[in-house]
């Protein structure tokens, strides 16, 4: 890896180049919170955000998108050309950069790629930028603190100036045209490790750090903690229309009033919805909330991480904040340390 540092100052101009050849997508101020959105201006960016309302999943797995048009008289179907829009995703904190990171598992780097998601995901490139954790963040005991891969520049604060991680040759060659790069010197590393020692004590210390926890999931699948849970669960799905890293879609067939053509799209759908897992003839199998919970954490915190070797939940706390009733990953891990404590009872 590749690293440079540039000062501060040097920000603005590194946001008009990418502005020149991109559209530059970035956290700004959303009412008493933060959003990204498209922006015109780097004054319009706010880098120390704590976290935003939703993630960048939007730009490249949107809520509802268009697969294809289809004529049912003829029985014809035409594919849906959509115009991919070249963008730079500026200001993304670690957690979200291995979301985005995960989804690629999922949609591009899969056996059979998606190609809707992969040509938005081709097009786009991630600029992202250190943090300081809020009350609700746990991205340190999910191992999605640190981005390793899956940016093409990394910032990282130190004071007045940023250390620069280069991921990709497009994005060196902007940033040579439009900062003065220089190489890190001893001073600058010093600034770095103090930088990265006052993050990790900024975490908040009541989040249980559990280990073992895909394995504690099997372990205590059947415990009534889930019935207590899932009970309190309003069927809301907001915890995934906020989640970084849910993927899970319905298709659905729209059609044109004159009952003829239509559209075929993709729409987000959630598994704490009441309706997900009902198949033909009307079977629910999973109709109660204890289960719908259950699944949805399992997925989280033990099956992706069978199958991909990292946990899908990145700890960015969205989901601690979008329930209204209190459900959450660290419910679940302070359920693991309540039992712990009365095994050594």
């Amino acid at each position: 890896m590749l690293y440079r540092v540039i000062d501060a100052a040097e920000l603005p101009a590194l946001v008009d180049a990418f502005m020149e050849r991109y559209e530059v997508i970035a956290p700004v101020r959303s009412g008493r919170s933060f959003a990204f959105e498209a922006v015109g201006s780097f004054d319009d960016i706010v880098l120390d955000y704590p976290t935003t309302i939703t993630s960048p999943k939007k730009y490249v797995l949107p809520p509802r998108e268009t697969l294809f048009e289809f004529d049912a008289a003829a029985n014809e179907v035409a594919d849906f050309v959509e115009e991919v829009t070249p963008r730079v995703i500026f200001g993304v904190h670690a957690c979200d950069i291995n979301a985005l990171n995960s989804l690629d598992l999922v949609f591009r780097d899969a056996r059979y790629p998606d190609p809707y998601y992969a040509a938005r995901r081709d097009a786009t490139m991630v600029v992202g930028i250190s943090c300081t954790p809020s009350e609700g963040c746990f991205c340190h005991l999910v191992d999605a603190d640190e981005a390793r891969t899956g940016y093409d520049l990394f910032l990282q604060d130190i004071g007045g100036r940023y250390l620069v991680s280069i991921g990709s040759v497009e994005a060196a060659n902007i940033l040579e045209g439009a900062c003065n790069p220089r190489e890190a010197t001893d001073e600058d590393r010093i600034a770095f490790r103090h930088a990265t020692r006052r993050r990790q004590a900024s975490f908040n210390p009541d989040i249980p750090n559990i280990q073992e926890v895909p394995m504690l999931m099997d372990a205590f699948h059947s415990d009534p903690f889930w019935e207590e849970l899932g009970g309190r669960c309003l069927s809301c799905t907001a915890c995934s229309s906020v989640c970084p890293t849910c993927y899970c879609f319905d298709i659905r067939d729209t059609m044109d009033p004159d009952g003829v053509h239509g559209l075929r799209e993709r729409t987000w759908d959630a598994c704490t919805s009441p309706q997900f897992a009902v198949v033909a003839g009307g079977h629910n199998f999973r109709a109660d909330g204890r289960n719908r919970v259950r699944h949805r954490m399992y997925h989280k915190l033990n099956g992706f991480m069978a199958a991909h070797d990292r946990n899908l939940c990145v700890g960015c706390g969205r989901c601690v904040y979008a329930c209204k009733a209190g459900i959450s990953p660290i419910e679940v891990l302070r359920f693991f340390e309540r039992k712990g404590a009365d095994d050594a009872d």
